[in-house]
């Protein structure tokens, strides 16, 4: 979906350091339709030996009329903190709380915020020109994988390993496979870089007998490679026998084709880097 706002509330509960566009969450505790129905709430908060910082968030569907300035936020994080008993260490707290508008009412809950882990994953030993950028990977995977849980993927186009090392840091059953010996073996030492494990095989797609639940397939382009049509076609009709869903990303539309595969785009996206594109196509 996309949120209206740059906020949203969901009953899923997610990781913010899955995605690259996440900045933070609140798990809620309470909510009210005034900052009194907050402050009242807290107080049963009891940390014990714990110690505590409250962060109102800056992130709302609010007007640019009824924004909260910076000293107004600070006043309410000071007097959050007043009602919950407990020890305020705004450096290094054992817990965060966060606050923050949203529809009208108000949320108060445990605050978690993104660990920039993809940003970690550019400093990689090998790298590859024209490899996928490590936030365009790790959308797809979450795209491909949203809830891991019993889920066999495999990316049998790896290259240099980056969408690997993205589903590997979020817990993800996923195997690897290319064609060229040097690519490969750059691939298995990113991911040990990073201290992951995980299969690459040296070997074309067309050699892969299991089955898996998910293949996410970066085309080989014509721009950058000798890839030709009819072996793009082939790399689609046994993604199309070993996966039983693909998301595949390609630099040109490639609709036809993925349609004689077998394939039907259910979701599609764009990725734009300058006057480069990336397709994103969701196919089952």
């Amino acid at each position: 979906m996309e949120p209206p706002a740059s906020i949203l509330q969901s009953e899923i509960s997610i990781d913010p350091s899955r995605s690259p566009f996440l900045k933070e969450r609140i798990e809620v505790l309470y909510e009210g339709d005034t900052l009194p129905d907050i402050l009242e709430q807290v107080q049963e908060i009891q940390m014990n030996d714990a110690t505590f910082k409250v962060i109102f968030v800056k992130t709302n569907d609010l007007d640019p009329t009824e924004k909260v300035e910076y000293t107004d936020r600070r006043a309410i994080e000071r007097e959050m903190g007043m009602h919950i008993t407990g020890e305020a260490d705004v450096h290094h707290p054992d817990h965060e709380f966060g606050l923050v508008t949203l529809g009208g009412r108000w949320f108060f809950g445990h605050y978690v915020k993104n660990k920039a882990t993809w940003l970690h994953h550019m400093k990689k030993p090998r790298s590859y020109s024209i490899a996928l950028n490590t936030r365009v990977a790790r959308a797809a995977v979450n795209i491909a994988v949203p809830n891991p849980v019993g889920i066999k993927a495999i990316d049998p186009c790896c290259g240099i390993g980056t969408v690997l090392v993205e589903a590997l840091s979020m817990g993800i059953d996923i195997v690897g496979g290319d064609i060229n010996p040097f690519i490969a073996r750059g691939a298995r030492e990113n991911i040990a870089h990073f201290g992951f494990q995980c299969e690459v095989t040296l070997g074309a797609i067309s050699t892969i007998s299991e089955h898996y639940d998910v293949a996410i397939i970066d085309m080989p382009y014509n721009l950058f490679s000798t890839t030709t049509p009819e072996e793009q076609l082939s790399i689609l009709q046994h993604t199309r026998r070993i996966a039983t869903k693909a998301v595949i990303i390609t630099i040109e539309p490639i609709d036809e084709m993925i349609a004689t595969a077998g394939f039907t785009i259910t979701d599609r996206g764009v990725a734009k880097k300058g006057n480069f594109t990336r397709h994103i196509l969701v196919c089952l």
